[in-house]
């Protein structure tokens, strides 16, 4: 067991979102004390508190949780179903499995690994899959398995099914670390774990190939990143998180590219961790992130 796992053993995390009704806050934290459970940490918000949405994030600890987990899942659907609230319950020591997808770009693959090995990602990272080659020996030198899948053309079914093969029970989310191919609704029904998508701008703006070279001929003051979930919709997904650097008029489309591919490792990572934390609740086409 690694010295993070170690560190939440014992720990459960319950997210809780659905309409604001007085009662809620008292009935979740006296579910928990009568499990046995002691609340670490506590965060909750309502866009509106006369018929708004509330969401709820808890971590609590409770000994022996493995055992008691069915016992507090069956009180938490007793309790909650009357107030027809939504809810989930993790282990938060059990890191939950992150397979990432790349093309040539290596920065925000690299950094991802990087990352999980100083352990700073609380993943386990079973595979990388790609359309190309290029960052096969790095991805084993980090002891990760990686796949390469060929993708070319306009017609993407063949390699979507075996990429589909490679993920289909072995994960719980998807990274786009710069996966330079549209995915299919199709891909996306088939999938059934959330993908996560870096951008490199403040959606949506610049869309398309060369959006360094447009940020230089439109002179921008400004550059950034977005992290988004994948929807059907192209790079219109909820919004995990988002950063900018400052640029001025000095700077190369190449400078920019390098200070950009900067702040799009910091969102990625950060939107990374931040769903494997189960810090994320998607509502509607937005988010709630309690970070």
């Amino acid at each position: 067991m690694s010295p993070h796992t170690e560190a939440l053993r014992d720990q459960a995390c319950l997210i809780v979102h659905g309409p604001d009704q007085p009662g809620l806050v008292a009935a979740v934290t006296a579910l928990i004390a009568r499990n046995a459970g002691n609340i670490v940490t506590l965060d909750q918000y309502s866009d509106n508190p006369e018929g708004g949405a509330f969401f709820q994030r808890v971590v609590f600890h409770r000994p022996d949780l493995a055992a008691a987990i069915p016992e507090i899942e069956a009180d938490l659907d007793k309790t909650l179903t009357p107030y027809g609230m939504q809810w989930a319950l993790t282990d938060q020591s059990i890191p939950k499995r992150m397979a990432v997808l790349a093309s040539t770009s290596d920065h925000c693959l690299l950094e991802l690994l990087w990352r999980h090995r100083r352990g700073e990602l609380p993943v386990t990272i079973p595979m990388v899959i790609s359309n190309h080659t290029n960052t096969a020996e790095d991805v084993r030198s980090f002891g990760i398995p990686f796949f390469h899948v060929h993708s070319q053309g306009p017609d993407k079914t063949e390699a979507e099914a075996k990429i589909l093969e490679l993920l289909k029970g072995n994960v719980d989310f998807v990274v786009l670390a710069r996966y330079m191919q549209i995915i299919s609704e199709d891909f996306l029904d088939q999938v059934g774990v959330p993908v996560i998508n870096i951008h490199h701008s403040f959606l949506p703006a610049f869309i398309g190939a060369a959006p360094y070279r447009k940020a230089k001929e439109r002179g921008v003051k400004l550059i950034g990143a977005t992290s988004h979930y994948v929807t059907k919709d192209l790079d219109e997904g909820p919004i995990i998180e988002q950063d900018v650097a400052r640029v001025n008029h000095t700077m190369t489309a190449a400078d920019l590219q390098a200070r950009g591919a900067y702040v799009e490792r910091a969102v990625l990572s950060r939107a990374v961790q931040w769903h494997a934390e189960d810090r994320v609740i998607q509502h509607g086409n937005h988010t709630i992130v309690f970070s």
